[in-house]
């Protein structure tokens, strides 16, 4: 049996979609209870709800075999994992942005404000530019509006957030989307179930 990490909510709604067209149906998922952990023992799957940040955590040490998480995390965190398939969903687009009317100083140091700390770092040494980075976990929309950042460094799915609060995307540099990986170990053991599932994942994307 296969352990699947499922990240919770709209993504994950649409990564069980495909799963279950390609035959991991697991019809309890849709039942109404809080339950996190379905299993099909016919499909041979076991799926875990978790949070979509987790999945990454979850498939690299063994708690799941397989998972699906965007491609910041895999950025951001680095986790050691193998990155089987792009799925082609949950698209959008790592991002500076910045108030309507922002003028940038290049002879100070730039204020940055982001949750993707590392990616931020690596965007920026790539231009040589000195910044400071100012971690927040939430509303990163706000701390240029206050004063507190000059720009941030965020995902941008349509914009739409950005336009209402009076920001512009400056440049988007690293497209997203959701990932499937696989744990290194139960890659070499359940390698056969594993393949296969990519397999049929990977004739999906095709036929999109």
């Amino acid at each position: 049996m296969l352990n699947i990490a499922l990240p919770k909510g709209r993504l994950g709604d649409k990564v069980y979609g495909m799963l279950e067209k390609a035959g991991y149906d697991c019809r309890e998922i849709y039942e109404d209870n809080r339950k996190l952990v379905f299993e099909n023992p016919v499909s041979g799957v076991k799926y875990l709800l978790v949070k979509p940040s987790d999945v990454a955590i979850y498939v690299e040490r063994g708690a799941a075999d397989v998972g699906v998480v965007g491609k910041d995390i895999l950025l951001e965190y680095e986790p050691d994992v193998y990155e089987l398939v792009d799925l082609k969903i949950g698209k959008c687009r790592m991002s500076v942005a910045a108030p309507n009317d922002y003028i940038e100083d290049m002879d100070s140091t730039l204020r940055v404000a982001t949750k993707f700390v590392k990616i931020a770092r690596d965007y920026y040494s790539s231009q040589n530019r000195d910044i400071e980075i100012i971690k927040l976990n939430g509303s990163i929309e706000l701390a240029p509006i206050l004063g507190l950042s000059d720009v941030i460094v965020d995902i941008v799915e349509t914009g739409s957030t950005l336009r209402e609060n009076n920001l512009k995307v400056l440049t988007s540099f690293c497209d997203i989307s959701a990932r499937f990986i696989a744990n290194k170990s139960s890659f070499k053991f359940k390698n056969a179930a594993i393949e296969d599932m990519a397999d049929k994942l990977r004739q999906m994307v095709a036929n999109q």
